[in-house]
């Protein structure tokens, strides 16, 4: 783990701000703006990771420190050379702090300035996570980019719960990196990536002052949390805009937790570099599939004979070889064959988006990309906000 991190701009959009970059990692260089595939236990659902490195090309996996950590274990994961070799993915691996999974997962929680007392959703065993807690986890575990914790609040919630959750992140924020400072300068945190996350709820001016205050840290990156919590989509946009122009534009910035293929244009033009969120393989195993004209609900009747593929444009191996009345019936069968062609199919219409928006950026298209998006969406109504809004959508892989 030679390589330190580090992240560089290569291009920007002069009418949008929209960045494409790269972060070199000590496992590798990822391209941006990216999407990360959600791996919580450390393997998107239903794929090897063969299919997410040939076929799909993905540079950088997520995977979860709660999860992780009540099973197998963290201790388990270092003593087997760490979460790469465990989990067999050479390419760089970006860990969650829990502080999103406490808050949609468990019945039992109580959070004090000490941390977070909270009962398994395993086995009711009651485990306490602090700021170094959390950290030590994931520097135990080896993944490249590391997430401080934070306290998430749901939607609504009232002003005085939002900024205390707002102080609390920040004074925890401060705690992880006394921690991570001292363990970087015992050489014990070579190459690794430490990303500070702002909190304030649907509160634009929390949302500032949070960001502000947690500048003094200099971290190497800024994550924005605390979306996709029952908000509509418009507020979580909102929220995000307000953010943005005050993180350090030399570091990465990163929206936790969205969202919709047509979103992803949006939040890239705030100045968005990375993100991540488990719908794409949540709602392919639920038989939603994304193609360029709209979904597909592949249990509709109207596809019990439909010798089309999933979407004519998309050069996936599912759409290459399958069609839609075959990827019915498995569905409809309750074969696990659909939900690894689904998965595949939908990650790599994601993914697609992200190079073409990075291509655009680079050929300084990106305005005239995001015209042109904005305008077929004007006639093609996206779906209503109840599929992607609910609390615990960013968790539930």
């Amino acid at each position: 783990m030679s390589v330190e991190f580090r992240f560089e701009i290569e291009a920007v959009c002069p009418q949008t701000g929209a960045r494409a970059g790269r972060l070199y990692t000590p496992h590798g260089i990822v391209e941006t703006p990216v999407f990360m595939p959600v791996g919580t236990h450390g393997a998107v659902k239903s794929l090897r990771q063969q299919e997410l490195l040939e076929e799909l090309g993905s540079k950088i996996l997520l995977a979860n420190t709660y999860h992780l950590y009540l099973r197998p274990g963290h201790e388990v994961i270092a003593r087997l050379g760490g979460i790469h070799r465990f989990v067999g993915w050479p390419r760089t691996i970006l860990t969650d702090s829990g502080g999103f999974q406490v808050f949609s997962l468990c019945d039992f929680r109580r959070v004090s300035d000490e941390g977070v007392l909270f009962r398994s959703h395993i086995d009711g065993e009651a485990h306490l996570f602090t700021p170094e807690r959390a950290l030590e986890v994931q520097l135990a575990l080896g993944s490249d980019i590391m997430m401080v914790l934070d306290e998430c609040v749901g939607y609504p919630a009232e002003r005085a719960a939002v900024t205390a959750a707002m102080e609390r992140t920040i004074a925890w924020a401060h705690r992880s990196f006394a921690l991570f400072r001292e363990r970087q300068a015992r050489g014990q945190a070579a190459g690794r990536a430490l990303f500070a996350i702002v909190q304030g709820g649907m509160e634009a001016a929390l949302r500032r002052q949070c960001a502000e205050r947690l500048l003094v840290l200099e971290a190497d990156g800024y994550a924005i949390g605390g979306l996709s919590v029952g908000e509509p989509r418009a507020l979580s946009l909102e929220m995000v805009e307000a953010t943005v122009e005050l993180l350090p534009r030399d570091r990465p910035r990163y929206v936790m937790g969205v969202g919709l293929p047509e979103e992803l244009a949006e939040y890239v033009a705030r100045g968005v570099d990375m993100m991540d969120c488990v719908i794409p393989s949540r709602n392919a195993r639920n038989g939603c599939l994304f193609t360029r004209s709209g979904r597909v609900l592949i249990k509709q009747a109207q596809y019990r004979d439909d010798p089309r593929p999933i979407d004519p444009e998309c050069t996936c191996s599912t759409c290459r070889t399958y069609s839609r009345a075959f990827l019915r019936h498995l569905f409809l069968a309750g074969e696990t064959l659909y939900g690894t062609l689904a998965t595949v199919h939908n990650l790599r219409c994601y993914l697609d988006i992200m190079r073409q928006i990075r291509q655009a950026i680079l050929l300084g298209t990106f305005g005239d990309y995001l015209k042109a998006l904005r305008a077929r969406l004007a006639v093609q109504q996206p779906d209503d906000d109840s599929e992607t809004r609910q609390p615990g959508t960013a968790t539930q892989v």
